[in-house]
């Protein structure tokens, strides 16, 4: 079977909030796809349930925000990128509110002033949110404006394989210019070649190479795995962010119970002593301190009574409010049995994050030429060590905008795509052990959980290294032998994605935020980035 061939303006890989912005903006002056690996709504975005981070308050600063974002990252962040970040907030906000967003108002402001929350690491109350599903608010906005536009094609169930670059060009020229990508169509089988003059990556993260995570079944690092191949450095990748607060119940997996709930209010409790606990951990800031310093407190507290999960209580405050500023979780729990307004929600820390990624400067150029990304699959400078809460949808609307501008200046100097070799599948046949492919997956999520998680060791991370080293030469028989599918091509992407995670980890010899390693608990008096170069 060989590839059919489509040709784009600009190729968008991801239909979340950093995909879409792009489209969006760059949908006045060319044709643009976007290419979803599900349906378009599968991705990360329509999943936060916190907010966005903006300086809004008359008591708030630019500088606070900058402040507060560089304590969370251990001081790893580029200040640059932070600053440049940061002071875009309030536009983008003011876009999404022309876009239809219904952001939560302030009752008790006469002038209808946004509400505006506090969450664990900010210094003040500057997260805008839609109730506790601002994500899917988001999403929806975004969605309806791209459905609507003329110039902008979305194209669901596509996974993709591998991005184009010269080496797939008719005339091998073997640079590392990208011209799009390798996608399944998932409802054909048929393997579809989409090139463009400039590629945006806005793939989302590596959540799902672990047991727990509260990201979506699609999070699994295709971009960051892509890129990597083709070329691009990607860097710290070791800063594996984990929610301190996923609900713990037996039928119901990764459902994130979000972090304002502690900023209302909400208290972390040993089940078995009764008592609150972040005290012995960080009694300046409680339960909110970052969630690297909660999360960890609160995987010690597990480890040390010998708990399943400990208790995040909110009961304390009046039921109204409750379930006035948390609708959506009171709703959910609810059909659980559990009632958040009088008893205790059962929580255990999940991987939610991936700070590390594709390396990309303040216009979200990669090292590849014709290759911009932008959001979760990048290392962008304003994480650091660890993403300050409700910062993440906010990176995705500035730097998909920054891309979608580079992009339009620099459109005169993108040379249109050259014939480019069809997919060949000439010598593989329909897989007879799909067993395989659960089983290899199975395994690198339970040993990166074990040996990669919360609390590292270097015997851990050696050992970790060893099964995937393993695992690759089974995995890459395997793919040599079978036809594409989406299972296999994401098996490869997180086995890829597991190497860099260890890789990295292997090389920081230090703590610092979210990487802590009991055989180096110091932290450095210098904060350097870990980059891989391939």
């Amino acid at each position: 079977m060989t590839s059919t061939r489509h040709e784009h303006d600009v190729l968008i890989i991801g239909s979340g909030a950093a995909g879409l912005t792009a489209a969006l903006s760059l949908a006045t002056h060319c044709r643009v796809a976007v290419l979803a690996k599900g349906p378009l709504t599968s991705g990360s975005t329509a999943w936060a349930q916190g907010g966005i981070a903006a300086v809004l308050d008359a008591g708030d600063t630019f500088e606070n925000h900058v402040r507060d974002t560089m304590v969370a990252g251990a001081g790893l962040n580029r200040r640059e990128t932070v600053e440049y970040v940061i002071s875009q907030a309030p536009q983008a906000i003011e876009q999404l509110r022309e876009l239809g967003v219904p952001f939560n108002r302030d009752s008790n402001d006469l002038a209808g002033a946004l509400h505006l929350t506090r969450e664990g690491g900010h210094s003040h109350r500057r997260i805008v949110h839609v109730a506790d599903a601002t994500g899917w608010a988001v999403q929806a906005a975004l969605l309806k404006a791209a459905e609507a536009h003329p110039n902008i094609t979305l194209l669901p169930d596509r996974t993709c394989i591998d991005l184009i670059t010269g080496r797939h060009e008719a005339r091998y020229c073997g640079s590392g210019r990208v011209w799009g990508v390798y996608a399944l169509d998932a409802g054909s089988g048929a393997v579809e070649a989409h090139v463009a003059r400039a590629t945006v990556l806005a793939s989302g993260g590596a959540g799902r190479v672990y047991q727990f995570s509260t990201a979506p079944r699609g999070a699994t690092g295709d971009g960051i795995a892509m890129a990597w191949r083709a070329g691009a450095r990607v860097s710290n990748m070791e800063m594996m962010q984990f929610h301190p607060t996923c609900l713990y119940h037996l039928d119901v997996k990764n459902f994130l119970i979000t972090e304002a709930v502690r900023g209302e209010g909400g208290r972390l409790i040993n089940p078995r002593t009764g008592k609150r606990f972040m005290e012995f951990y960080d009694a300046e800031r409680m339960e909110l301190a970052p969630r690297d310093v909660v999360a960890r407190a609160i995987d010690a507290e597990i480890k040390r009574f010998g708990l399943d999960y400990v208790h995040l209580d909110i009961s304390h405050m009046p039921a109204d409010f409750v379930r006035e500023h948390f609708p959506n979780i009171h709703e959910k729990l609810a059909g659980l049995g559990i009632d958040m307004t009088m008893q205790p929600i059962p929580v255990v820390p999940a991987q939610h994050y991936t700070c590390g990624g594709v390396l990309v400067d303040l216009a979200g150029r990669t090292d590849l030429p014709g290759l911009y990304a932008a959001g979760e699959c990048t290392e962008s400078g304003l994480h650091g060590a660890n993403r300050l809460a409700s910062n993440s949808l906010l990176e995705c609307f500035v730097f998909g905008e920054a891309a979608a501008k580079d992009i339009l200046a620099r459109w005169d100097s993108f040379a249109a795509p050259p014939s480019i070799r069809p997919w060949d599948a000439s010598r593989v046949t329909d897989s007879d052990e799909e067993v395989i492919i659960k089983q290899n997956w199975t395994e690198i999520r339970r040993f990166m959980w074990n040996y990669v998680g919360i609390v590292r060791t270097t015997k851990r991370l050696e050992r970790a290294a060893h099964r995937i080293k393993l695992l690759t030469e089974e995995v890459e028989d395997y793919y040599g032998h079978f036809r594409v599918t989406t299972d296999l091509i994401e098996l490869r992407n997180l086995l890829q994605c597991a190497d860099l995670i260890v890789r990295s980890a292997l090389k920081r010899h230090e703590s610092r935020g979210l990487h802590y390693t009991l055989d180096y608990p110091q932290t450095d008096a210098e904060a350097l980035d870990t980059v891989l170069v391939p």
